[in-house]
């Protein structure tokens, strides 16, 4: 396992950042393992929704983590508000940095992750491959 830190600048949109240095750097397989930071504006789909909803306003990003490869990624992050009121969802585009966003990915070489229509669940839900079965 090789670790990457980043950190994202203002304006950006958290989600597409992260698929382009996945595509820039031809990394295959990877976990966001905490992110850190603040957004001026979020989508999120909660549990169960098959809606976003869009929250303006000074977002500060508690935690975010998950799975990343070059055909999907699959995000959830927990925000607080100016009122300390904590939300968290699965993250859409549109989730835009206001200041920064500082997040630890761990890469991991020796697998391929693809995202993979799965007949259980109905999603594109994530695959395993070690490299050398390739």
């Amino acid at each position: 396992m090789q670790t990457l830190p980043l950190r994202l600048t203002p304006g950006q949109d958290l989600r597409t950042a992260l698929e382009q240095i996945l595509v820039e750097r031809n990394l295959s397989a990877a976990y966001v393992l905490q992110g850190i930071g603040s957004l001026s504006a979020a989508n999120l789909r909660y549990a169960g929704a098959n809606q976003t909803t869009n929250l303006q306003g000074d977002l500060e990003m508690l935690t975010l983590a998950g799975s990343l490869s070059q055909n999907g990624v699959h995000l959830h992050i927990s925000l607080s508000d100016a009122q300390g009121n904590v939300i968290g969802g699965h993250v859409s585009g549109g989730c835009i940095i206001r200041t920064t966003a500082e997040i630890l990915i761990a890469v991991l070489p020796e697998y391929r992750f693809t995202r993979e229509s799965d007949l259980d669940t109905g999603f594109s839900e994530l695959v395993i491959r070690p490299i050398a079965s390739e």
